[in-house]
């Protein structure tokens, strides 16, 4: 698929996104303390990804995002495996949800899609840098850690990328000229809060670096609280002249020493007719969003359908 036939697919319509990937692990028993989260699963329990896959799409999501969101070889490697095998885990990402996308596609006659998750530095890290950016490291040490992932994900046939959570306008200067050289459609969307992304930029300046690209379809939020997503929207739209793609979470903050979310549950899907009146036309969830929530959500965006 080209950005061209995904952007055509969008002028015609919406797409419901799946929702966290981590919650529906969990929910169906998995362990994911380890500084690898999901990204385990793929090695150790291949079949819960496909089935946690499958259940998104059965409750109605037109999306399956891989979990790979905090897969790179280095974090592989440092988990014990080797170079090979470490890209070997992440193509398998898409290979997972491939599975589940052919075996609901053929049962039901819907066309759905694969996004293979990359997920920004910070999220290697296992200790929330994504909610805060500013990394400490230089243009040509984030491009030497992204662009081999980027390579193998779109080398294992994804439909498109699904750039997330990205926190900082500086990695996103470097990630959109890698983008654009991949030719894959992508979305790309930013964890923000209070009107700025986490690394404390302005959204016009944050959206304005993915205005250029021809790789980005959609640009937007993700893994954000419910009530930062509107400015957000209305900034993407204005600054790209694209639609948005918006995910946010239920508005809980992570806490990263205890592996634990906590504050109050913000999400509510009838904000989503009001995110597609702004201009979104990729809406889901994010962390701790499930197949009931996405469920909803589709019945809701009906309407828009």
């Amino acid at each position: 698929m080209t950005p061209d036939d995904l952007t055509d697919l969008l002028a015609d319509g919406l797409l419901v996104l799946d929702g966290g990937m981590s919650n529906a692990l969990e929910d169906r028993g998995a362990d994911l303390s380890d500084d690898l989260w999901t990204a385990r699963l793929l090695r150790d329990a291949p079949d819960e990804v496909v089935a946690v896959h499958r259940t998104y799409f059965e409750a109605g999501a037109d999306v399956a995002t891989t979990a790979s969101y905090q897969a790179s070889v280095p974090s592989l490697v440092a988990a014990g495996l080797g170079a090979a095998e470490a890209e070997s885990l992440i193509s398998t990402s898409v290979t997972l949800a491939r599975i589940a996308r052919d075996q609901v596609q053929r049962a039901t006659g819907r066309r759905l899609l694969v996004a293979a998750s990359v997920g920004p530095y910070g999220a290697v890290l296992a200790d929330g840098s994504e909610y805060r950016g500013d990394y400490g490291l230089n243009p040509a040490q984030l491009r030497d850690f992204h662009g081999p992932r980027l390579e193998v994900l779109a080398a294992a046939g994804p439909d498109l990328l699904a750039v997330e959570t990205v926190p900082d306008v500086r990695e996103a200067e470097v990630l959109v000229p890698l983008l654009d050289e991949l030719g894959l459609p992508v979305w790309f969307s930013y964890s923000v809060a209070d009107g700025r992304t986490r690394a404390g930029q302005s959204l016009e300046e944050a959206y304005g670096v993915l205005a250029g690209s021809s790789a980005v379809i959609a640009a937007g939020v993700n893994c954000s609280a419910p009530p930062d997503v509107s400015a957000a929207v209305r900034a993407a739209v204005a600054a790209t002249g694209r639609p948005a793609v918006t995910y946010p979470n239920r508005g809980e903050s992570w806490d990263s020493a205890h592996h634990v979310w906590q504050g109050a549950d913000l999400f509510d899907t009838a904000l989503a007719l009001t995110w597609y009146d702004e201009g979104a036309r990729l809406l889901g969830g994010c962390c701790r969003v499930g197949p009931r929530d996405i469920a909803g959500l589709a019945e809701v965006l009906s309407a828009r359908r």
